[in-house]
């Protein structure tokens, strides 16, 4: 079974990287998002999946590799995702979003550090979640005040 969750949790091979993994596969989501648009319904559906099964694959590769190795990219994935969840099918909305993510993800203010440390594949996820949460909140606010 650490053949399926390396796949995932790499994102299909994309944490296999040596630098720059996780902004890779924050980008290469972005461009599979703008070219394969999907409605609320399988963007939820999809949201749930890759959150069970970055946790599961986070949680039994770490076994292999350490604690959120950098292998691990799956929870990018998943903080783009919810960077980019219901909102329009947008390229600057898309970009801008990203921009966002990788801000939070990388600078790691307002808890989301602390959300690391939660145990196993749930801290490995949670500060991308969060990340994407915050990401999210801004970019909803920046298309709602209409400025772009």
């Amino acid at each position: 079974m650490t053949g399926i969750a390396s796949i995932i949790a790499t994102a299909g091979g994309i944490g296999f990287l040596k630098k720059g993994g996780g902004t890779a596969a924050a980008v290469v989501f972005c461009i599979a998002w703008y070219f394969f648009p999907m409605g609320y319904a399988y963007q939820a559906l999809l949201l749930v999946v890759l959150l069970a099964a970055g946790t599961w694959s986070a949680t039994k590769m770490e076994t292999v590799w350490e604690h959120d190795s950098n292998k691990i990219v799956i929870d990018e994935v998943a903080g783009m995702m919810i960077t980019l969840a219901f909102l329009p099918n947008d390229i600057v909305y898309i970009i801008t979003g990203c921009v966002l993510f990788r801000f939070f993800d990388i600078v790691k203010p307002l808890g989301i550090a602390r959300a690391e440390l939660l145990p196993r594949g749930m801290g490995v996820m949670a500060d991308d979640v969060l990340a994407g949460i915050y990401a999210q909140l801004i970019l909803r606010a920046m298309v709602m005040a209409k400025l772009f």
